[in-house]
């Protein structure tokens, strides 16, 4: 039977007790249903935050003050953080993992427990279509081969043609498949590639941009802002303790 938080929208007595004991400033996150506790405590007011798709309507008839987006994995508001369901819970903990540790640690965590390394959080939290029907083809070569090839110029006339798909095809099945779009993937994976080059190497802004094909360090710089807010130098200073001073970042 559902707690009042999702039966009525506010707090059980012992819910209101565990979250007394929590220290102010404290990082919280949610995962699935969670969600409801969060928002019955008044702390997702005003702010974004997701949870399963099947209690999304329950969720805006209880909580109307929250910013709910009912389509990605999780949410990251600082201080408060909410995952759609299971599998995307554990997507949220490496994505905290990552920005607290780097993407090299949350890497190794996602090997050790085997699970994929990365989804960002925008992406869709129901896909129509994860696993090609039989006899459809999939567009799994084609990413295969754009992350051994993340260097270099990647069009979609070029990734359609390595599964012999028209490109309208091919974004299409793309999106049915990933939930984004293949240019959205493709930058998502080539700011995880600089990620990583940050974090290993000693190469500079302008290597680790070409690399991880972003062609300049103004390019890169521009995404990485977009995507993490911070500058590629500012980002390997955190996560190497030190940034080279040759780097333009």
């Amino acid at each position: 039977d559902p707690g009042p938080e999702r039966r009525e929208g506010r707090l059980s007595p012992a819910m209101t007790d565990a979250l007394a004991r929590i220290r102010p400033g404290t990082r919280i996150a949610s995962i699935c249903t969670g969600a409801f506790v969060l928002a019955a405590a008044g702390l997702l007011d005003g702010r974004r935050a997701t949870t399963h798709w099947r209690s999304v309507d329950d969720f805006r008839r209880l909580f109307p003050q929250v910013e709910l987006d009912a389509d990605v994995l999780y949410t990251d508001e600082g201080d408060v953080l909410t995952a759609a369901g299971v599998a995307s819970g554990v997507d949220l903990c490496l994505h905290m993992v990552r920005c607290d540790h780097g993407a090299a640690v949350a890497n190794d965590v996602a090997r050790r427990t085997v699970v994929p390394p990365h989804r960002e959080g925008g992406q869709a939290q129901y896909v129509p279509r994860p696993v090609p029907e039989p006899q459809v083809s999939s567009t799994g070569a084609a990413r295969a081969w754009a992350l051994a090839h993340l260097d270099r110029p990647l069009s979609l006339r070029e990734l359609a043609a390595r599964e012999s798909m028209s490109v309208r095809t091919f974004t299409r099945r793309f999106r049915e498949e990933v939930g984004l779009s293949p240019v959205q993937w493709l930058t998502q994976q080539r700011i995880e590639r600089a990620r990583q080059l940050l974090e290993e190497t000693a190469l500079s802004v302008d290597r680790v941009a070409a690399q991880a094909g972003f062609g300049t360090a103004a390019s890169l710089r521009q995404h990485f802002q977009v995507a993490l807010g911070v500058s590629p130098r500012a980002y390997r200073s955190t996560f190497r303790g030190t940034a080279d001073l040759s780097d333009v970042g």
